[in-house]
């Protein structure tokens, strides 16, 4: 696992690449919403060191925004607490009509991207062994670790495709969480006077750092490497900044906070732009490594897209897009219904997970009766869907939880099924394939 490198704290104002008009407007709404405040205050949630702050508490009473309140207690050695003049008041409200952002003060653009290309997910290699061990809580079908492993470090985009409910949400969930890294994100970015906010403690999970790392800019935060999916909500709208009139200032959308981690697009097809558009939307990010984002005020700029892209469908890749579109998607696997010993596999996973008794012989025989006889297509989904009801049934019943056949019978009603005759060219399924299963 690798802690990357992050800026070191800056020690003059000229070391935060802020303008000082910008700063000292972030520190007028900061007090004007705060009162008296002292510097360690202000620095608590500006998050820049002490001395940055007395700085700017320095230049702030030489233009009189600022006054001194006396000590903050009868110490002589405690700080001095500050508040607004009038006049600072009235920067501060100015600063409010700009935008009424107020925390962590922002990073410039230029640091950002650094900072993203110095952490690329590309730097971080996934072998075999920590690859088997994400996945190791999922029955994977045989052979597809080996295309997995290379997508997982293509750093690019990948389709998992498939009928519904055989855990490409769960693989993609887990190629995620193969990556160990401990990367950095700002609270937020600025453009011109434009903030925009990114760090999001709903998506990004906050990395434990040892004690010899040295000490980092406090306006970065230490992460592992992200997993975000968005599912059926997700609009071409979100996939651009989102500005908010009445505070002023942006969101980043989510696919951008996946940066340098994994973005899934889940249930890729079921959104309400069709997959073309969305493919189309994708075209320059996934073919040149940068996206193109703009401001209400019309400017456009350039940022990084590092990042692993998945695309979960239970559609065909030709129905997803055109060939140029398709091209983009640099790993196309197909996720296959269970085999008759995965399903078992899977089965009996649940129930040791559930607490409930594996009981073989009762599934061997349901297998054949509901499956086999019946052509019907397995789904991994269906075992822990299967205890769920039966644990739901006995629950009622005020019966200890059984696999039995009744049990399943009845949970078997609640299932929704797809019949084999509606695969065209699907492959039977080998005879005595229950012999010697234990």
């Amino acid at each position: 696992m690798t802690v990357f490198d992050c800026n070191q704290p800056p020690k003059t104002l000229e070391d935060t690449k802020l303008n000082r008009s910008f700063l000292i407007g972030l520190v007028s709404k900061i007090l004007y919403e705060g009162g008296t405040m002292t510097p360690a205050e202000i620095a608590a949630v500006i998050r820049l060191p002490r001395v940055v702050c007395r700085q700017m508490i320095t230049e702030m009473t030489s233009l009189s925004l600022v006054e001194s309140q006396g000590l903050e207690s009868a110490d002589i050695k405690s700080d001095i607490r500050y508040s607004l003049t009038d006049a600072g008041r009235k920067w501060a409200l100015e600063a409010m009509l700009v935008s009424q952002y107020i925390g962590p003060a922002p990073v410039s653009l230029e640091e950002f991207e650094d900072q993203i290309r110095r952490q690329s997910i590309n730097h971080e290699e996934i072998h075999r062994d920590a690859l088997e061990g994400a996945l190791s809580h999922l029955v994977i079908p045989k052979g597809m670790m080996a295309q997995l492993g290379p997508a997982a470090n293509s750093g690019r985009s990948v389709l998992l495709y498939g009928e519904p409910g055989n855990g490409k949400t769960s693989i993609a969930e887990a190629l995620g969480k193969s990556f160990k890294d401990t990367i950095y994100f700002p609270y937020a970015i600025v453009i011109g006077n434009q903030i925009i906010r990114f760090f999001d403690e709903t998506l990004h999970e906050v990395a434990d750092v040892s004690e010899d790392t040295p000490p980092t800019d406090a306006r970065w935060v230490a992460c592992k490497r992200p997993v975000v999916i968005a599912g059926g909500e997700l609009t071409l709208d979100m996939l651009d900044l989102s500005f908010e009139p009445t505070s002023r200032f942006y969101e980043a959308p989510m696919h951008l906070k996946a940066l340098g981690g994994v973005f899934v697009l889940d249930d890729f097809g079921r959104q309400a732009a069709t997959p073309q558009q969305f493919l189309n939307r994708w075209i320059v990010p996934l073919e040149k490594g940068f996206d193109i984002l703009s401001l209400h005020t019309g400017k456009k700029f350039n940022i990084p897209f590092d990042q692993l892209v998945v695309f979960s469908s239970n559609m065909l890749p030709e129905e997803l897009g055109d060939g140029a579109s398709l091209r983009r998607i640099y790993f196309k696997i197909h996720i296959p219904s269970p085999t008759p010993s995965d399903y078992l596999q899977i089965f009996e996973d649940a129930c040791e997970d559930q607490g409930l008794t594996w009981r073989p012989d009762v599934v061997q025989s349901f297998y054949r009766e509901e499956y086999e006889d019946r052509s019907i297509v397995p789904s991994g989904a269906h075992p822990r869907f299967l205890i769920q009801h039966i644990k739901a049934i006995s629950r009622y019943l005020d019966h200890t939880a059984e696999l039995t056949d009744d049990m399943l019978k009845i949970a078997w009603k609640n299932v929704s099924k797809s019949s084999r005759d509606d695969q065209a060219g699907a492959e039977p399924k080998p005879k005595g394939w229950l012999k010697g299963r234990n």
